[in-house]
């Protein structure tokens, strides 16, 4: 009788037990919880953290994430108005506002990023191809920083005016898709595009073009070095004649006051001592016609032999 009754006090106890965990839930500071009873919602959204309660076994605790989550696009081939074909690649940051509107129409995360899929990929198709595409490139008109050392034709041709730009074409998309995001319980905080980029052909004959302008440049750049390395090396040779001109001229003054007190010198050297000079300048001939295997063959009446002969008075 003991064994029966503690054992039907141990079963109680363990029915109690999994009533009490089947009837509480903790949401998250991150969550929201709708509770459905045989699928249908009851009540409100449960928003606020901490311990609940719930009908146990009939109703049901839905989580759903209240943070921001993120959408990531297919990067998709896109014509702008100019018809230049790119590719496109988005993403957008969403939040589920209605939790019972959410669960209602798309109930989970992966149907709710088909639906943005849907609704976020066209909104962009649709602003993009209505504009040319330096619109959904920049944001301003401002000159771009490789405009100098353009010419000015090519300036002209790469200057735009921008009437749009890609951050009001992006708020466009925002708008546009949030208002069909509006009846799943969804909201579009942003969208952003995160990369355009020319198809293989278009990139092709861009960076051909971008080679062909940056060699013109470079060309231009060259033909302006020559030619002002042509008017360094012309001053360089006059100053060069200039300089060897004075020097030329000096030297020759040197050359020409040398020359005339050298033959002061002589002068007075002779008119001291005739004979004596003249012995120097015949000795300066002997050193410079005789050498160690020199022959000479003269006459002994010769005046160039008078010294070895002796000086007669």
């Amino acid at each position: 009788m003991n064994n029966m009754i503690r054992t039907l006090s141990l079963a109680v106890i363990a029915v109690f037990i999994v009533v009490i965990y089947s009837s509480v839930y903790v949401v998250d500071e991150t969550e929201q919880v709708v509770i459905t009873q045989f699928g249908k919602v009851i009540g409100k959204p449960v928003t606020e953290s901490g311990l609940k309660f719930k009908l146990p076994f009939f109703q049901v605790a839905n989580y759903f994430p209240k943070n921001l989550l993120t959408w990531d696009g297919d990067p998709g081939q896109v014509p702008t108005k100019d018809k230049t074909y790119i590719w496109v690649d988005t993403f957008a940051i969403w939040k589920i506002v209605d939790p019972v509107k959410y669960f209602q129409t798309v109930n989970n995360e992966f149907a709710a990023l088909e639906r943005l899929d849907d609704i976020i990929g066209p909104s962009m198709r649709n602003l993009v191809t209505s504009y040319p595409l330096v619109e959904s490139v920049r944001n301003s008109s401002r000159p771009m920083d490789t405009f100098e050392g353009m010419d000015k034709e090519n300036r002209k041709r790469a200057q735009y005016k921008i009437n749009l730009g890609r951050d009001e074409i992006t708020r466009r998309i925002v708008k546009q898709a949030r208002e069909k995001l509006n009846p799943f319980g969804i909201e579009l905080v942003d969208v952003k595009i995160k990369r355009i980029n020319y198809i293989e052909s278009v990139r092709k004959a861009v960076y051909n073009r971008m080679i062909a302008e940056r060699n013109q440049i470079a060309e231009k750049y060259r033909a302006e070095g020559m030619g002002e390395a042509s008017n360094i090396r012309g001053e360089k040779e006059k100053d060069l004649q200039v300089i060897k001109s004075h020097a030329y001229k000096n030297a020759q003054k040197i050359k020409g006051d040398a020359d005339a007190t050298a033959t002061k010198i002589y002068a007075d050297a002779y008119g001291a001592d005739p004979e004596f000079y003249a012995f120097l300048k015949t000795l300066d001939v002997y050193k410079k016609t005789m050498k160690k295997d020199s022959t000479l063959i003269l006459s002994t009446d010769s005046d160039f032999m008078k010294y070895f002969k002796g000086i007669e008075k």
